[in-house]
C-alpha cells in the first residue's frame, strides 16, 4: 500500500514538474513593417494570434502565424498581401523552429528581463531560411511570461517578389516585431 502511494505521489509530482517547463501563448503579436523610405503610405500590418510554445529546459521555441491573419490599414493591401506577394492559399502559415541559445543565461529564479539570442529556421512562403535574432525575455515566477525582439527579413530571400509597380513603397526588406505574453502549457 505504501508503495502504491509513493509511486502515485511521484507521478502526480512529475506531471507537476513536466507540465511546468513549457509556457505558450496562442494570441501573440508578430508586427511587419515593409515600407521603403521613400514611400507616401505606410506597408505595415499586425496579427494577434501567433502561437508559440518555449521549453524552458531546453530553450527550445517555436512559433506558427496564420498569414491570412495579419491586418493591414487598408483591404486592398491585405489583399495584394494574401493574394500576391506571400500566396496565402497556397503558403497558409509561416514558422520558426529552433532555440534561445543562451538558455543557461536566463535565470528563472530571478524575476527580471533577461537579453537572448535566438536561432534557428523560419519557414516563409514555403521557403526555409536560417534566422538569428537578439530579444529579451521577462522571468516572473519562476517561468518566462514574456518575450520580445525585432529582427529584418530580406523578401527575396524567400522568394517573394517585389513587382517594379510598387518598388518604389515596399521596402526590399521586412522589419518583423514579435511581442508575446506567455502563461504555462497544462498537460491532461
Amino acid at each position: 500500500m505504501k508503495k502504491t502511494i509513493f509511486l502515485f505521489t511521484f507521478l502526480f509530482s512529475a506531471s507537476l514538474v513536466f507540465s511546468q517547463t513549457r509556457v505558450f501563448t496562442k494570441n501573440g503579436n508578430i508586427k511587419f513593417d515593409a515600407t521603403s523610405p521613400s514611400s507616401p503610405e505606410t506597408i505595415a500590418a499586425a496579427n494577434n494570434n501567433a502561437s508559440s510554445v518555449i521549453d524552458l529546459g531546453t530553450g527550445a521555441i517555436q512559433f506558427a502565424v496564420l498569414m491570412k491573419a495579419f491586418l493591414f490599414e487598408k483591404a486592398l493591401m491585405q489583399e495584394h498581401f494574401n493574394e500576391n506577394y506571400v500566396e496565402s492559399d497556397k503558403f497558409p502559415k509561416s514558422d520558426f523552429k529552433g532555440e534561445i541559445v543562451n538558455m543557461k543565461d536566463v535565470n528563472l529564479d530571478k524575476d527580471g528581463v533577461y537579453p537572448v539570442k535566438v536561432k534557428g529556421k523560419l519557414t516563409l512562403h514555403g521557403v526555409t531560411k536560417e534566422v538569428e535574432a537578439d530579444g529579451t525575455v521577462t522571468v516572473k515566477d519562476k517561468s518566462i511570461v514574456g518575450a520580445k525582439s525585432e529582427f529584418k527579413v530580406v523578401l527575396a530571400d524567400f522568394n517573394i517578389a517585389v513587382p517594379s509597380v510598387v518598388k518604389d513603397k515596399l521596402n526590399k526588406e521586412a522589419r518583423i516585431s514579435v511581442d508575446m505574453n506567455y502563461e504555462p502549457l497544462k498537460t491532461s
